[in-house]
């Protein structure tokens, strides 16, 4: 990937990049001096005053000159005021983007050697990270799939008494729907929604992408996306799941939404196989985790690794 630099990390043969990376930054003075590099490539910038001069303090500290302010690395970003080692957030950050299917906060606790609880709070700061850098994406644009999930059990796993009616299909009572958009050979964007009323999925596509593109439906409505969009439908209300065809000119069309309905397939294995439960009140960010990990999922552990770094602030 162009403009995402790595790591100049020795590799010996026999180690593994967790080895070397656990070596390269043994020490709290190491760990810092990376991130200071990852965060501003040499040209310190107060956080209070990007105009100002900068002095540098002793460990690590730096002052503000315009404010009089004093701050570090960690200042203006989800992980300041922590009193965690930079050793610890670092190994922490490398452990969560290098495992694909993600990592819980027990696992997390164990090889940091952390309670389960602040494992769990380093967890949610990172995915913070994560939001910022997925937040800086461009529009998708093209051909694009644009489909729903539902996250939330499942009514034949509860008790009798617990049991939902009506909470087939489409029925959001027992579940949270969450909307998402891929970009074909390209990157997803995914929301929690509060409803699939039209209104309010066409408000996400207006956002995430461009006017003019190519959109594929499942044949749920969305009043009005054919004003901006040109829209493919797969209505599989009829038994309709897709087709291919050529055109007069020689394009080949593939009308389908098997993309996006595979990128929620990864979501669920995701989900189901190492957090299990998430409440409505975080399911975003892990969201944010997944969409993450799908749109970097062409890169190496080093770029992924420094990409969240430089996306801190």
């Amino acid at each position: 990937m162009t403009g995402v630099q790595t790591c100049a990390l020795p590799i010996l043969k026999g180690e593994s990049l967790y080895t070397v990376f656990s070596k390269a930054l043994s020490s709290e003075e190491k760990a810092i001096s990376y991130f200071e590099k990852m965060r501003w490539d040499g040209n310190v910038i107060s956080p209070f005053d990007p105009t100002s001069k900068v002095y540098k303090c002793g460990n690590g500290k730096y002052k503000c000159k315009s404010t009089g302010r004093y701050f570090d690395v960690k200042t203006g970003t989800p992980l300041a005021n922590t009193k965690l080692p930079m050793t610890k957030w670092l190994l922490a950050i490398f452990l969560f983007q290098a495992d694909k299917g993600g990592i819980s906060s027990c696992q997390l606790a164990r090889k940091l050697e952390i309670t389960q609880k602040t494992a769990w709070y380093m967890l949610m700061k990172i995915r913070e990270l994560v939001a910022k850098s997925n937040a800086n994406n461009p529009k998708l644009s093209g051909e694009v799939e644009i489909d729903e999930t539902f996250i939330g059990g499942k009514n034949k796993n509860r008790h009798k008494d617990k049991k939902v009616e009506k909470c087939q299909g489409r029925s959001y009572k027992d579940k949270v729907p969450v909307f998402g958009m891929l970009e074909r050979g390209g990157k997803v964007v995914a929301k929690v929604v509060p409803n699939i009323h039209g209104d309010t999925l066409l408000s996400i596509v207006n956002e995430h992408v461009e006017k003019g593109s190519v959109v594929y439906t499942d044949g749920a409505g969305y009043p009005g996306i054919n004003i901006d969009y040109e829209q493919r439908d797969v209505d599989h209300s009829k038994h309709f799941y897709g087709t291919t065809y050529v055109t007069d000119e020689g394009e080949i069309i593939v009308v389908s939404t098997n993309g996006i309905e595979n990128v929620w397939s990864h979501f669920d294995r995701m989900m189901l196989g190492t957090y299990i439960r998430v409440s409505r009140k975080h399911l975003q960010k892990y969201v944010d985790e997944f969409t993450f990990r799908f749109n970097t999922r062409n890169f190496t552990d080093s770029q992924r690794f420094n990409l969240l770094l430089r996306n801190i602030a």
